[in-house]
């Protein structure tokens, strides 16, 4: 019984940003509990090797190269989802970030604009692509940021971003329930690319930032455990959940 709550075997599920970090995370631990995944990115190279992993072992994975900013294409995604693997259950717009760091009065525009438009602009788009492709009990699980909360000097465009995330998955879960629920997930400090660029660290400099942000759980974060957060939200086991922003930081 307890393990048919995180059973996911009748399960298709989309991964934007699926590629590396955070996204590859959520893929790997998806497929690991049974759900057919399509992996989705603008890097094929990336996304084909983490297909070819699920399915090596002994998973479904195919890899769709995808713009979550093009609406074209987000379409063709969940198209693709359907006819290889017959339905689309679960969708993680995973897919985002920003290599811009700036105080906001000398952001330019064009930054300013490219960070909206992947980062709310394009979960707004594929959320709403995903409920017109879902059957009845879809999930929809937005990936969100710790910095949606805080100040973030030098990042500021980019939390704007993840707060405005956080509202549309709120009125999503009301608009789309019962039909499918919507939830987020704020991730804290998780030594990605996107996040090694953003804050200029090399891996030599993790062991003192793990030191200064002093967690309560005493490490940094993995992409595993932000798939193990994801998989909650995607299984029955949250049958009664929706609307809701898990923080998954720790302790931050």
């Amino acid at each position: 019984m307890i393990q048919e709550l995180f059973d996911l075997s009748n399960d298709v599920a989309v991964v934007t940003g699926a590629g590396r970090g955070i996204g590859e995370g959520i893929a790997q631990t998806l497929a690991g509990a049974g759900a057919a995944v399509v992996c989705a990115a603008r890097r094929t190279e990336e996304i084909e090797r983490v297909a070819k992993e699920i399915r090596d072992a002994g998973g479904r994975a195919i890899a769709v190269t995808t713009d979550v900013t093009d609406r074209e294409a987000v379409e063709a995604l969940a198209q693709a989802a359907i006819n290889e693997f017959g339905s689309l259950d679960i969708w993680i717009n995973n897919a985002g970030g920003s290599p811009v760091q700036t105080a906001l009065t000398q952001l330019t525009q064009a930054d300013w604009d490219a960070c909206v438009t992947l980062n709310l602009t394009g979960v707004w788009m594929c959320t709403t692509v995903a409920a017109s492709y879902m059957r009845d009990g879809g999930r929809v699980v937005n990936i969100s940021s710790r910095a949606a909360t805080m100040p973030m000097p030098g990042s500021g465009h980019y939390a704007a971003c993840k707060a405005g995330v956080n509202s549309l998955t709120q009125t999503f879960a009301h608009e789309l329930g019962p039909r499918i629920r919507v939830n987020g997930i704020m991730p804290g400090a998780v030594p990605t690319e996107i996040m090694m660029t953003a804050l200029k660290l090399g891996q030599e400099d993790l062991p003192q930032l793990e030191k200064n942000l002093k967690l309560p759980m005493g490490r940094l974060g993995t992409p595993q455990d932000l798939g193990a957060a994801a998989l909650y939200l995607s299984s029955p086991a949250s049958s009664w959940v929706t609307g809701h922003i898990l923080t998954v930081t720790g302790g931050m």
